[in-house]
């Protein structure tokens, strides 16, 4: 038989079931179509490691018409390139061999770009969709001590889909030489505590663990630390903050 078709192969390399026993036994003896086989799964894992950002939104059909156009699937393009193949191949049969490998590399290359252009879309979409799912409940401003006059910041908790809280946090203080800038939620009485983490420049967010309850823990509060591994606070705070439920 002839070699396979590449739209054949191109679904194939995805994955697809089907194969004739024709195509199978073309594909034990065929070097060509083998090789151009194994580029197109190369092509395919390539793209697939880019989506390891957890479920994301189906990409609108427009985005797999215009695949399907690149690879000329079901297309009238498919059905022109073989309508003029035919007398082409006839009046010179290896001229096949010739056009194939450039045929071959545009389409393993329409593969690769296709899956690049779902990833960066669906990546995108993941994005948005993870920063609609946050409700803000509560914000503080955060007030320089004297010891820090140019520091300022905020403060903003988010709630996730899920129920989780988390509060972002942008700072104006950039952090002395040998120390680090920890962050603190404090009860209004200030008897207890609890460490964020380190901010590492000017915004980050942090998970606030589901034991505390921040209408305990009302006061944010980033402290300026010593590099010596004590992990209590030093009574060195650069900002502080109350805050306030929406």
């Amino acid at each position: 038989m002839p070699h396979i078709d590449p739209e054949r192969l191109a679904l194939f390399a995805l994955g697809e079931p089907g194969a004739t026993p024709e195509e199978s036994g073309h594909l034990a003896d065929c070097a060509v179509c083998v090789d151009e086989l194994a580029a197109l799964r190369h092509a395919a894992v390539a793209g697939r490691a880019s989506f390891d950002v957890g479920e994301l939104e189906s990409p609108p059909e427009a985005v797999w018409e215009r695949i399907a156009a690149e690879l000329s699937l079901g297309s009238t393009a498919a059905k022109t390139d073989v309508a003029e193949a035919a007398p082409a191949a006839a009046a010179a049969p290896t001229a096949e061999t010739a056009v194939r490998p450039k045929r071959t590399a545009l389409r393993i290359w329409a593969l690769a770009a296709s899956f690049v252009l779902l990833a960066g879309i669906g990546l995108g979409v993941w994005a948005i969709t993870q920063r609609v799912s946050l409700t803000e409940v509560a914000e503080a401003t955060l007030a320089a001590f004297p010891e820090h006059p140019d520091a300022e910041g905020t403060a903003i908790v988010e709630e996730r889909s899920d129920g989780s809280l988390e509060l972002r946090l942008r700072l104006s203080a950039d952090a002395a030489p040998d120390t680090v800038r920890e962050v603190w939620l404090i009860t209004a009485d200030a008897s207890a505590l609890v460490s964020l983490g380190l901010i590492d420049g000017r915004e980050q967010t942090f998970a606030i663990p589901a034991d505390v309850d921040l209408r305990d823990y009302v006061l944010v509060d980033v402290s300026q630390e010593p590099v010596d591994g004590n992990p209590d606070h030093s009574g060195d705070s650069i900002v502080r903050g109350e805050l306030s439920f929406l």
